[in-house]
């Protein structure tokens, strides 16, 4: 039973030599693995980060770009209704009083166009027509007239007079001077009749 015994010893310490040598090989064998696999798990890890970053900043790109769009058909909706009264009321200069009034004209936060004047605030309809009644000048001429053809003097309806070019010159007759006058006064008011 001694030698039983002391087989029983020996092998009992061999048993646990083997489990130990078992289980450190195990922990070398996953030390190694996470040492070798460490870097490609960094290395993604990096790559993913650089994506994120990437698509974020391209995101934050786009949202900017979406509010100046947003602002720019907003600024085109507004100068398109602010334009569109003046016309209304006949204003001839439109694009001159829409620099005269644009400042004065803002959009509140619910969307709609006030305009912010001396008197304080009010509607853009009708600041438009106080501002066209004390600036008459954007409005057409009532007059019309001026230097140049007056109505009364339109060419005559006649054929055409065959002038000849080489008989113009000075000491030309009146008579003939006169009907010079009335063809190139016909010719000028209807340019493609002439050609």
């Amino acid at each position: 039973m001694d030698d039983m015994n002391k087989d029983k010893d020996e092998a009992s310490p061999a048993a646990v030599d083997v489990a130990s040598i078992v289980r450190q090989a195990i922990e070398e064998y996953t030390q190694r693995d996470r040492a070798r696999n460490e870097p490609a798990y960094k290395a993604e890890l990096q790559e993913e980060r650089r994506r994120r970053e990437q698509l974020e900043r391209r995101l934050n790109e786009l949202v900017e770009e979406n509010k100046r769009s947003r602002q720019i058909a907003e600024e085109a909706q507004t100068s398109s209704a602010i334009r569109a009264e003046p016309q209304r009321l006949g204003v001839a200069k439109v694009d001159l009083a829409f620099k005269a009034i644009r400042d004065d004209i803002v959009r509140t936060e619910d969307g709609r166009l006030i305009a912010r004047g001396d008197s304080g605030e009010m509607g853009v309809k009708d600041y438009l027509s106080d501002f066209v009644n004390a600036n008459p000048e954007f409005l057409p001429a009532r007059i019309s007239g001026g230097s140049g053809v007056a109505p009364g003097q339109k060419a005559p309806a006649a054929g055409p007079a065959n002038v000849d070019l080489d008989r113009i010159k000075p000491g030309m007759s009146r008579e003939e001077m006169e009907r010079v006058r009335q063809e190139i006064i016909r010719v000028a008011s209807h340019p493609k009749a002439g050609v």
